[in-house]
Order: C-alpha cells, then structure tokens, then sequence
C-alpha cells in the first residue's frame, strides 16, 4: 500500500520537505499558507482578490513529474517575467493559476488543473480558500524594550527588526480547506516545516479545524526544524526558543518527532533543554545531518530517508 505524506508549511521550506517526500511516495499533499503580500503574489493578490499563488506554484513545481513533458512545464511556471513594465517579475505559474483560479471561480479545481499538466506526484491545497493576513506583536522598536507594535502583512513580519512575540491570523478563526482537513486525516505521515516559523510555520496551527485534525490524526507527526534563527523573524532563536514558541501558540498541539540537524544544537546543556522542550509538544529529538554541507539548506535526500524511517512498515 503506497504511504501518505502531508507537508505543510510554505515558500522554499515547504519545497524542500516536498523534494525529500516525493522519494518516498507519490501520495503527496503539499497543503500551503497563503498569507503572502509581497512581490508578484502580493500584487495579484491585491489587484484581483485571490488567495496568493507563489507558495502554491512552488509546491507544484517541487511535485512535477518527472518525464520531459512535466518538467518543461515546471520550468515554464517558475519562469519570472524580465523588464520593467507591468508584467515585470511575475512568476508564470502564478498568471497561470490566476487565470485559471477566475475561470474556474475556486483555488482547488485551479490547482488540480494545473496539477494535471505537471503531472503531479500528489497535490497541492491552501490551508484555506480566502487569503489570510499575518498580525504579530513585535517589541523592540520602540525606546521602551517594553512596549509592543502591531505589526501587519508577511511581509512586513518576516523583515521586521524588533522581536516577534505573536502572530494572529486575519480573520481569525479561518475555515480550513475542507480537502486538506481530509488529507490530514487519513495520512501515515504528516510533516510541518521547516519555513519562516511565524509566517510559514504557526500559521498551520491557528486555523482551528486543520489544528484539531492533526491533533485527531493517526498519522506519525514530524516537526522539521530549521537550520538557524532567521533575521527578522527568529534573530538569537535557539532551537529550544522555536519550540517554546509554537507551544504558546497552540498549548494542545502534539508532535511525535522533532528533527534537528546535530549540527545546529550543541552537545551537553542545550540538548537537554531542547528535549524538555520536545517532550512538552509529546515529542522525541531526532538528531540526523540533514544539511547540505556549508550552507543553510536542508540536504533533500538526507532529509528523505529520515522522513523514511518514520512511515510505517509496509504488511502483507
């Protein structure tokens, strides 16, 4: 029986884990924030009132079969427009996904359409139908370390040089993508990160019907940290710190397995700590090299086969 993974999670983080999972089985649902409001997808976002295509388009291209005829058409999507005029840096795929997202009149049927073109291994789903905003309480910009400012927008919340202390999603309390609450239901596996913790990782768990299904899940549950504190977002994160922080955000949500790359956290106190921070999410710490040596990236076949231990062994 093929395995199901389900990944959740968006932008290059999300690309990642999808890269790693579609070595292990071709059921595969990539289910994406879609809070974005910057570069092309902001734009379309704004001029046209649809839920931000750029972490969509990514996740199919990660999908996209692999025969030449799909992998032109990857090519094809993630292809930015050059120049200065109106189309100038708009991802094709997101047109793509615009145009049909209108002809259609619903962000599924699009996304399963063009996933038919891809010839996807899986498929691709918001989180939720509507776009969304991303609300934080950042400290750190004011005299006064203090006092807090609302801060508004992804974008703005990803680059900001105070200290984010919260995230909301705008509406809040959004009704979840029905197909993705499915998917998570019925999957063997399902993985959240690694990606921007406050805007592509939390969000995940502040949709209160896609919260409580990967609390109901029979699935194995995998939390991928990243490789480094981001600036902006997470500047001076300890592993501990991404941990205690997403607990804060949803005190019910359980995980099974926190991936760390054993580079990252070193050996003696911090380890401990990250451990009772684990065990407060109901989790074990699995220490692996999952990192393209040198750099920030996370390693896609390293990450596959430790994502690979965690499926079930097939019966029968």
């Amino acid at each position: 029986m093929t395995p199901s993974i389900v990944a959740l999670g968006g932008g290059h983080g999300l690309y990642a884990t999808l890269s790693a999972a579609r070595n292990l089985t071709s059921d595969i649902t990539a289910v994406v924030t879609v809070a974005d409001d910057g570069g092309s997808s902001g734009r379309l976002r704004s001029e046209l009132n649809l839920v931000p295509p750029g972490d969509l388009r990514m996740a199919l291209a990660a999908l996209a079969g692999d025969d030449a005829h799909a992998q032109l058409w990857r090519d094809v999507v993630q292809h930015r427009f050059r120049g200065t005029g109106a189309l100038a840096y708009h991802a094709v795929g997101n047109l793509i996904l615009a145009g049909l997202t209108e002809v259609f009149g619903d962000v599924i049927p699009a996304l399963d359409e063009l996933g038919r073109i891809l010839q996807l291994k899986g498929r691709v789903l918001p989180m939720a139908t509507i776009p969304l905003q991303i609300e934080a309480d950042v400290v750190g910009l004011e005299e006064d370390p203090r006092i807090s400012r609302i801060i508004r927008g992804q974008v703005a919340v990803a680059t900001t040089p105070g200290r984010v202390r919260r995230v909301r999603l705008l509406p809040g309390n959004p009704v979840a993508c029905t197909e993705a609450v499915e998917a998570i239901e019925r999957a063997d596996l399902v993985v959240l990160g690694p990606g921007s913790w406050f805007s592509s990782v939390i969000p995940h768990v502040l949709v209160p019907e896609q919260r409580e299904a990967l609390m109901a899940t029979k699935a194995r549950r995998a939390l991928v940290l990243n490789l480094g504190p981001q600036a902006g977002e997470t500047a001076g994160f300890s592993a501990e710190r991404h941990l205690h922080v997403l607990s804060q955000h949803a005190p019910s949500f359980r995980v099974d397995k926190v991936i760390v790359d054993g580079s990252t956290v070193l050996p003696g106190s911090e380890r401990a700590h990250l451990a009772r921070a684990a065990a407060q999410l109901g989790a074990e710490v699995r220490y692996a090299d999952v990192a393209v040596a040198g750099t920030n990236k996370h390693d896609t076949a390293k990450l596959g086969a430790v994502l690979g231990d965690l499926l079930p062994t097939p019966t029968g």
